[in-house]
């Protein structure tokens, strides 16, 4: 049964993250050549959180009892439906400022598929929560480790759509606080449905595979090969994955 302290520590984890939403505001005064300096290694730093997230906490949680065909299937099922996300919504993990060069449409539709995104990342946080309290603050840094960019990313497709940029900001925050609708929901039902968490767990790991591995990593090998910049784009997802094996002594 899911203590009080445990619906606290998720919805504060999933407030927390959707309050990134409304840091868009901050980079609007700064230079386009600066963002794409520093997106490039807060990429990278996103890929490290969610990759080991996934090999340090989400899988080995998912796989305590045995590896079974069942928990392979459901972490193809996050894959898929990431991918379907994307697709069928056409809404992708963009880390990328809107300019001229590379511009985004679809506006409300980004809206969407980012509220869809979200729910997700509120199901996964909630799920990990009702696993240990530990795994859900890993998963919830490393949700945390992948907004910042992102969001960053959606507030410059909102301005490029034509919102003003007080309106950007808003709408941006209203679809990131649909998380907190999905932790809620999964905490609802991991209280009344068994297996439900053994479900979700091995999802969220498939989920953030394919955020790692499709969206956020493509994004790294996109610039001309530099020795320098390789090796601190390296050096920024070693970063990412130490807070991950540092929260291995919390368990």
């Amino acid at each position: 049964m899911i203590t009080m302290i445990e619906w606290a520590l998720a919805i504060l984890s999933v407030i927390a993250v959707s309050a990134i939403a409304l840091g868009g505001i901050s980079f609007l005064w700064v230079s386009e050549t600066k963002l794409k300096k520093a997106f490039i290694y807060l990429v990278s730093f996103a890929a490290g959180g969610l990759l080991g997230d996934v090999f340090l906490h989400l899988l080995p949680e998912a796989i305590e009892t045995g590896f079974e065909t069942t928990t392979a299937l459901i972490i193809l099922t996050g894959i898929l439906s990431s991918f379907a996300v994307e697709r069928f919504l056409q809404w992708r993990h963009c880390h990328i400022p809107t300019s001229g060069e590379h511009p985004h449409s679809f506006a409300y539709m980004n809206l969407f598929g980012d509220s869809v995104h979200n729910l997700i990342d509120g199901l996964i946080i909630g799920a990990s929560y009702l696993a240990s309290v530990p795994l859900g603050i890993a998963t919830t840094i490393a949700v945390v480790f992948h907004e910042i960019p992102q969001e960053m990313g959606d507030f410059g497709v909102l301005v490029y759509g034509g919102f003003s940029k007080k309106k950007a900001v808003l709408f941006n925050f209203l679809t990131a606080l649909t998380a907190v609708g999905g932790a809620v929901i999964a905490l609802a039902l991991g209280s009344v449905i068994e297996g439900f968490v053994p479900l979700l767990i091995p999802f969220a790991a498939g989920n953030f595979i394919y955020i790692a591995g499709s969206d956020l990593i493509p994004e790294l090998r996109k610039d001309t090969p530099e020795p320098k910049k390789s090796a601190l784009q390296l050096l920024a997802l070693v970063m990412g994955i130490l807070p991950m094996i540092l929260l291995l002594f919390l368990e």
